[in-house]
């Protein structure tokens, strides 16, 4: 995968946060090499996050967030900030960038005590040391000078060892195959199948089955029969789109394990075991309950899209209840989950794992139970036991 095509949510992601006028978008130009940000005397230039999907070697891609001042005040003000919250639900990697000639405020402070609750690694950059130094600095700090340059280098390198401290070897389905093996996929090629090309969950995992020197065959769903005849060997496993998973199930040999793309995306971002106990909770759906239906990207609806019209179909249809739903899509999401019932999610493959764990979080922390699009198709389907098999939790 080339840098330019890497994706947004397989980006190491570093936000700069700070007060207005400390020095955010200086420093931000002065590591990218780039006048990524609009650079002014005046309070609150930056008005909203900008975002550069770049190298930043020694790390390679990541996605570089410049943040508006977290002291912003009035009405306006509240709004920025509020855009400075969402970036922190997918930073890995926080610079709290500070005035080297002042104290750290109760602005920094309230800001450090967000990057900790939210278990973000941070580093704290002293800019303007080419006014005054700080000496005694602690392992996450350093002094800086985004006008000289002074120590920029080594700003890069710190932040590069804070977000490999947090990366951890993680395949998609590459711990779960061997070396020769023969992994079958199951891709519909439907109206709402993006045109010319297949989504990004099934290219992540062929890529990680050809890592694995493993095989991928690809088929449509109306040809698995077909394929799994023609093979002298029995697959490892048969991987499906969730949209024909009881299509796949009813076709797929029930010695050869079976899964989905959602799933292993579950998988993926650490919420598996969490996303199969919501799936578990719809049993308990009563008239009148409301059921928020999220996904992490935006796109053209279709007549039968699946967010809108197939998950709310097949919720009706399984509990037999009069559920009131919600959609939201996006960066949108509520903090405030207590007049739900459950959350359904999309598969994340568009957010990173923080941002998606971050919305795991918060349903789970107010008593919400939380799964996603796969996971859900597979519980009203019958078949999730079998479909989490291969898994060991």
């Amino acid at each position: 995968m080339s840098l330019n095509s890497t994706p947004s949510a397989n980006r190491i992601h570093i936000g700069f946060f700070g007060r207005r006028n400390a020095g955010k978008s200086s420093l931000v130009n002065a590591v990218t090499g780039q006048a990524l940000a609009v650079v002014s005397a005046t309070k609150g230039t930056t008005t909203d996050p900008v975002y550069k999907a770049m190298e930043l070697l020694p790390l390679g891609p990541v996605m570089i967030i410049d943040t508006p001042g977290f002291d912003d005040e009035g009405e306006l003000g509240a709004l920025r900030v509020e855009k400075t919250n969402e970036v922190l639900r997918k930073t890995d990697v926080a610079v709290l960038v500070s005035d080297s000639t002042g104290k750290l405020g109760e602005c920094e402070k309230e800001l450090i005590s967000l990057f900790k609750k939210r278990e973000i690694p941070f580093i704290i950059a002293y800019n303007k040391s080419d006014l005054q130094l700080r000496d005694g600095l602690a392992e996450n700090e350093i002094s800086v000078s985004a006008k000289t340059g002074e120590k920029i280098f080594e700003l890069k390198e710190k932040i590069a060892h804070f977000a490999k401290n947090e990366e951890g070897e993680k395949r998609i389905i590459g711990d779960l195959i061997d070396k020769g093996d023969t992994v079958v996929l199951v891709v519909p090629i439907d109206s709402a199948a993006p045109k010319g090309r297949i989504i990004l969950p099934q290219v992540q995992t062929i890529r990680d089955i050809l890592d694995s020197d493993a095989e991928a065959l690809v088929v449509k769903e109306n040809e698995l029969e077909n394929a799994l005849k023609k093979l002298k060997n029995k697959p490892k496993m048969v991987v499906t789109d969730s949209q024909v998973f009881s299509f796949v199930d009813e076709r797929t040999p029930r010695d050869i394990p079976l899964t989905s793309f959602s799933i292993l995306m579950a998988r993926y971002k650490g919420y598996l075991e969490s996303a199969v106990k919501g799936a578990r909770a719809l049993a308990n759906l009563q008239d009148g309950d409301k059921v928020l239906i999220a996904e992490g990207c935006t796109h053209h609806r279709q007549c039968d899209d699946i967010g809108t019209v197939k998950i709310p179909r097949m919720l009706k249809q399984f509990t037999g209840k009069d559920i009131e739903i919600e959609t939201v899509s996006g960066t949108e999401f509520y903090d405030d989950l207590s007049e739900y019932k459950m959350v359904i999610h999309c598969g994340g493959c568009m957010l990173t794992e923080k941002e998606v764990r971050y919305r795991m979080t918060c349903a789970e922390e107010q008593g919400v139970p939380f799964t996603n699009y796969g996971i859900f198709i597979a519980f009203v389907s019958g078949i999730l036991e079998r479909s989490i098999e291969i898994f060991d939790f």
